[in-house]
């Protein structure tokens, strides 16, 4: 099984920072952002971790490339700790597909599809965390427990905030378990069938990549994931996972990105 995690994005709620510098590769207390997800989808199973990166954003790679020099330097110098931690991060198996031109986290999925074949696929969104790694195998759980239907993480998030995220509608059928019925992206509060938000992690049934081949770009020119799971409903059931909000960070504001390194910082001291 593949992890995919989309990032070739523009970065544009932390411009100017973004400019020079991807979004993904922000500092959260001791590490780049994208290297928490990469950890995660290796801890939930996955044989690889698959980047869908923009040709812009070389520091990514450059992150994840081995680097001998460095290494025998900081040896040298007697900075083993850190030369652990590079070489650390440089033999991690990641690889990378390239989104050409930014058309939605849909077609960012879609151009992953040589590398997933015929299989089930994680996509986890880059921007968020969820330092705990628990949250993926949970949702596998839940995947072979209805006979590998498809599944995603929902979190209850404030009426302030329905209209920032794709809500499910469904019912409940287990502790912490709903059946999907629909996904209506970023709904007004009073169009909204619940306040369960998709929370940026997904463990997705190989006929979502096929029919994500046949989604038509929708608002902005881009095509939509969601689009591919309603479509999916038609012939497959889906299952959600709601989750702790201890669980996971979202850091794709700035506002949040500050509180999760304030949070996961305070966690670290203790």
């Amino acid at each position: 099984m593949k992890a995919l995690i989309p990032a070739a994005g523009l970065g544009a709620r932390f411009l100017p920072a973004t400019k020079a510098q991807p979004k993904e590769m922000l500092l959260v207390v001791d590490r780049p952002a994208i290297q928490y997800v990469v950890e995660e989808g290796l801890a939930s199973g996955a044989d690889e971790v698959v980047i869908v990166n923009s040709r812009e954003k070389k520091a990514i790679e450059d992150h994840f490339t081995p680097n001998p020099e460095l290494v025998a330097l900081l040896r040298e110098r007697g900075k083993d700790a850190y030369a652990d931690a590079v070489e650390y991060v440089g033999n991690l198996p990641v690889s990378y597909v390239y989104q050409e031109e930014a058309l939605g986290l849909g077609h960012a999925v879609r151009c992953a599809a040589a590398k997933t074949g015929d299989e089930a696929f994680y996509v986890l969104l880059g921007d968020v965390l969820v330092p705990g790694n628990e949250m993926l195998p949970a949702m596998k759980a839940v995947s072979d427990a209805h006979g590998g239907a498809s599944v995603i993480a929902v979190m209850p998030v404030p009426d302030d905030q329905v209209s920032r995220f794709g809500v499910i509608a469904g019912a409940p059928v287990a502790e912490d378990v709903w059946k999907v019925d629909s996904l209506v992206e970023k709904p007004a509060l009073e169009d909204a069938p619940s306040n369960l938000a998709v929370f940026g992690r997904y463990l997705l049934s190989p006929r979502v990549m096929e029919l994500l081949a046949d989604v038509e770009p929708g608002m902005g020119g881009e095509i939509q994931l969601t689009d591919a799971l309603d479509a999916v409903l038609d012939e497959e059931e889906m299952y959600a996972l709601v989750v702790d909000p201890a669980d996971g960070f979202d850091t794709g504001t700035v506002e949040s990105w500050l509180e999760t390194n304030n949070v996961l910082f305070g966690r670290r001291q203790g």
